[in-house]
């Protein structure tokens, strides 16, 4: 499993989280050609290498080339990313975490989110900013983050409705039941946009995980020069394969329900699929009281996210209550690879335990993407790329 680790000392923003990805290995001309394909203009991309107290680091910026910039609704946003040609990955990976700053943002000042006019997070530096993390995310492979506590700073920040308290209103907010603190350095190292980037996806806030084998270490530079260096530090590497070190805390949630709308369960399924944490979730048809039928809503998830996940059902679908059950999780090294086709490169997902491939499962998009780009049928494009994976499948070994 490729993984990154976030090592937030100085903070986290947005330009300082791609400075890091374009330090680890993006391509600045990838993340200019993908980044062209979204339908707003009018700004530049700053990308440099700089020295904050004595550590080499890459600056990323967006700069404006007008002062004057939109006032974006969610609405708006969804509509710039949905209608952009990126993957699907990106597209729900840049959505989500705009989602989370409306909800954010709603909360804060007590209006619903279809209401909310994002300033600060609706400008197009921060569109760029949320958008190109995705971007990065899929271009280096990275299949899970995890991050340190974060540090916030301290002291006020000017925000469009004036002096505001470190960390922000909206902050705080997107920080509940992630670990932060303060240590008296004076500005705002956690600003809304990376705060929103953590809360959606990293999966666990705190030490260095067990099992986590570093390949490599980046800095991504922030705009502040302080008493440490701005930096947020990226370790890259991958999660050691074997059965104790892919084994995970997880808890099923789980409520029967017999009075909700059919129509609302998959809008529920998609937003708990989305939701950090998830491993899983899924219905099952049941006979409840009275012979009714009913429907089991069973969520895999990972221990800390338990309380917003079931915040999510108790708020999303018809039920006055959940269940909770502990369980653990194993999990095989999960890597995507591309293959060439005669129709052009697709890519399989490969599972491993110990270095060996147990399984080999071919990508549904690209799949799906090649089979109507070249009027074939899809199951044809299936069998071609399981075919073409044979070599990579080995027999496990038996206990």
């Amino acid at each position: 499993m490729k993984a990154i680790y976030l090592d937030c000392f100085s903070g986290i923003s947005g330009n300082m989280m791609i400075g890091a990805l374009l330090d680890a290995g993006l391509s600045i001309e990838y993340l200019r050609a993908e980044l062209a394909k979204l339908p707003v203009t009018s700004y530049k991309l700053i990308d440099k290498e700089v020295i904050k107290r004595g550590i080499k680091a890459r600056y990323f910026n967006v700069e404006a080339k007008q002062w004057f910039q939109p006032s974006r609704n969610l609405h708006d946003i969804h509509k710039i990313i949905s209608e952009s040609s990126f993957t699907d990955t990106v597209k729900q990976k840049a959505i989500k975490i705009f989602n989370r700053l409306g909800a954010a943002e709603a909360k804060v000042h007590g209006v619903p989110e279809s209401k909310i006019h994002f300033h600060e997070v609706g400008a197009i530096d921060s569109i760029v900013d949320i958008v190109g993390i995705a971007i990065g995310l899929e271009y280096l492979g990275i299949e899970h983050i995890f991050t340190s506590e974060l540090h916030v700073g301290s002291g006020y920040v000017k925000c469009s409705h004036g002096r505001m308290p470190i960390p922000a209103p909206a902050t705080a907010e997107l920080l509940k039941g992630i670990p932060f603190y303060s240590e008296g350095i004076k500005g705002e190292l956690v600003t809304p946009t990376g705060a929103a980037v953590v809360a959606c996806l990293a999966e666990v806030s705190g030490p260095l995980p067990k099992g986590f084998s570093i390949e490599q270490v980046a800095y991504g530079a922030g705009s502040m020069d302080l008493e440490i260096p701005n930096v947020v530090r990226l370790y890259m590497g991958t999660m050691s394969a074997g059965l104790e070190a892919a084994s995970h805390e997880a808890k099923i949630i789980e409520t029967n329900i017999d009075d909700m709308n059919p129509e609302i369960y998959g809008y529920v399924i998609e937003r708990l699929l989305n939701h950090p944490g998830v491993h899983d979730a899924y219905l099952t048809s049941i006979m409840m009281k009275k012979g009714r039928p009913g429907t089991k809503l069973s969520v895999l998830a990972a221990a800390n996210k338990i309380a917003d996940i079931a915040r999510v059902i108790l708020r999303e679908t018809s039920t006055l209550g959940v269940r909770i059950i502990d369980c653990d999780t194993v999990h095989l090294e999960k890597e995507i690879i591309s293959l060439e086709t005669p129709w052009g490169q697709a890519r399989v997902k490969v599972g491993r335990l110990a270095g060996q491939v147990l399984n080999v499962s071919p990508e549904y998009e690209d799949c799906k993407t090649i089979a109507l780009k070249h009027n074939i049928p899809l199951k044809e494009v299936y069998q071609h790329m399981i075919a073409a994976s044979k070599k990579l499948m080995i027999e496990a070994v038996p206990e």
